[in-house]
């Protein structure tokens, strides 16, 4: 499993950053190996982070190629005050069941300290 975390400072968004970033949010979803997405917001700092989650690298790199994401991301300094693009495999994940994540019903392994049983 895989994660792709955009981070980025607004600027001004306008009708295009809006159309572009819901043909994105769109496309991605009707991939084979898209497990979900989530957004978090920092007060503090003024950042975004989009999240998405996807099954393989195989997955990811399918909206990477969408003329959306690519029409998005050579646009991108009229709408964003600066961006950070970081790629994560999943080794694990693990929770009590209570929050509605993505992931959550995706146990990928043991938590930490605990044995693999092999």
């Amino acid at each position: 499993m895989y994660s792709s975390t955009f981070i980025f400072a607004a600027g001004q968004f306008d009708d295009t950053f809006h159309r572009l970033d819901k043909a994105i949010a769109d496309a991605a979803k009707t991939i084979p190996g898209y497990l979900g997405e989530e957004t978090w917001e920092n007060a503090a700092t003024g950042l975004t982070s989009n999240v998405y989650y996807w099954e393989s690298l195989e997955a990811l790199q399918v909206l990477m190629k969408n003329p959306a994401h690519l029409e998005a991301k050579a646009a991108q300094a009229n709408w964003l005050d600066g961006y950070q693009v970081i790629v994560s495999e999943v080794i694990r994940t693990y929770g009590d069941s209570k929050l509605a994540h993505p992931l959550a019903a995706r146990g990928t392994g043991p938590q930490v300290g605990e044995s693999s049983g092999t």
